[in-house]
């Protein structure tokens, strides 16, 4: 991994701090203040080469080049570096028409002949150089990179031509271009030991780059913006422990979005936890980067939900630790004593989780707590979902003004207002048991203080 100067990372924090009244201002319309300002503590923590690496298809730089260039130009206003790598498909399948060359695929790959590799150099040339100039005509310090960083040995020469595998990242021109706080714009071509330049797809060279680099988000740039289900709507979020299994055995997932799933979960599983991957489009990356809501499909291994059914079992501290964090008050010292839980849902390493008591026939949500350092990773949706999975009706409380109420009107069958407490319910379809549960939740006792 690229290794930064001390100095150099004290600076680019310092010019991070400068510039937060900007993507405040900026991401205003988006999110709440307190997500924004999260966001930017999370990545003004990170050395400079492990905030994000890009990458952007063809079709997005023959399409959707403008506002990838201000994405782009964005982040590096606020002091952010992505790394971006791109290939260039249907930009090859209409110069190789061109020239006379049949397309031809084996296993997926394109083989690629002498006549057909000097034309994949020169369009991931002209490409490559095609992103440069733009951003450097909005201002934006880009530096082009279209040879030396992926070392490669060729897969099967009968058999694909000239197309290799890479098997070693040399990040020296990389660490240079970050060092300058220029955004490195990389080809996926490669050369082998003997100086013979490769083809390498480019999922398979961003993949790599990855690995080598173990960024905190990873960032697909296509047309649809994420993973759609079977509506057609998209998928905000999928934690991998949890859905992984169940979404490749959904007969909607097509062929294509399939390996690509099965990509991404063989990709994350490599890296570190906190690494996570997202599936959006240019226009909306900030919102994808910098919001709990986010824009795209955002994938990450996630953890284990652990469930139990009364307090036995339960690390109660590193439990009352999350809970404090996540409302950021403390419980009623007897919490525990007096609460009796119907269902208690954890994450494996304790940073979210519901606690579920019963009132008569109704089961009623009384904590719901997602730590700081894990709001926007998705890992609240992924508890949340698996206890509906198991509770077909619930009932609970929020004050009113809470940032996470609108995730609770998007997942509630209805909401009423009483007084400070906005109570949300589902799977209750008689009135009477309704207003019931409305009485119950506005008269329970706080159990939070501070």
């Amino acid at each position: 991994m690229v290794s930064q100067h001390p100095e150099t990372t004290y600076h680019r924090r310092q010019g991070m701090e400068n510039v937060r009244p900007t993507i405040v201002r900026l991401l205003s319309t988006m999110a709440s203040a307190r997500e924004i300002q999260l966001y930017l503590k999370r990545f003004s923590q990170l050395d400079a080469d492990r905030f994000a690496v890009v990458k952007v298809g063809g079709a997005i730089l023959r399409d959707q080049l403008e506002p990838l260039v201000s994405s782009l130009a964005f982040l590096q206003q606020v002091g952010l570096t992505p790394i971006v790598i791109h290939g260039a498909g249907p930009q090859l399948d209409e110069e190789m028409a061109a020239a006379g060359i049949g397309k031809q695929v084996v296993e997926g790959l394109r083989y690629t002949s002498p006549e057909g590799l000097a034309v994949v150099r020169r369009v991931m040339q002209r490409e490559n150089l095609r992103l440069v100039e733009a951003l450097q005509a909005v201002s934006v310090r880009a530096t082009s990179i279209t040879s030396g960083v992926f070392e490669a040995e060729l897969l099967d020469r009968e058999k694909f031509g000239l197309v290799g595998r890479v098997v070693r990242v040399d990040s020296a021109a990389l660490e240079a271009a970050i060092g300058a706080d220029s955004i490195p714009v990389i080809a996926s071509l490669g050369e082998t030991v003997g100086g013979q330049i490769v083809n390498v797809n480019a999922d398979w060279a961003a993949n790599e780059l990855v690995k080598w680099m173990e960024p905190y988000k990873i960032i697909f740039l296509t047309g649809t913006g994420g993973i759609l289900n079977e509506q057609g709507k998209l998928i905000e979020s999928i934690s991998l422990s949890t859905q992984y299994e169940h979404l490749m055995e959904q007969p909607w997932l097509h062929s294509g979005m399939r390996v690509k799933l099965e990509q991404i979960h063989d990709l994350l599983m490599d890296l570190p936890p906190a690494t996570s991957l997202s599936i959006t489009t240019p226009d909306e990356m900030a919102k994808e980067l910098f919001t709990h809501r986010g824009s795209g499909t955002l994938v990450r291994r996630g953890e284990e939900i652990l469930t139990f059914d009364s307090w036995d079992g339960v690390d109660l501290p590193r439990l009352k630790a999350v809970i404090e964090s996540s409302f950021g008050r403390s419980l009623v010292e007897d919490y525990f004593e007096t609460v009796r839980p119907y269902r208690v849902y954890v994450s494996e390493h304790y940073r979210a989780a519901i606690v579920l008591t019963r009132d008569g026939e109704l089961s009623y949500m009384d904590k719901f707590a997602v730590s700081e350092e894990a709001q926007g990773e998705g890992l609240g949706r992924a508890l949340w979902d698996v206890m509906r999975a198991g509770n077909p009706s619930l009932f609970w409380r929020s004050r009113r003004g809470n940032a996470i109420n609108e995730f609770y009107f998007a997942n509630a069958d209805g909401a009423r207002k009483e007084g400070n407490w906005t109570v949300f319910w589902y799977g209750i379809p008689e009135w009477d048991t309704v207003r019931g549960a409305v009485e119950a939740a506005t008269a329970r006792e706080a159990t939070l203080v501070g």
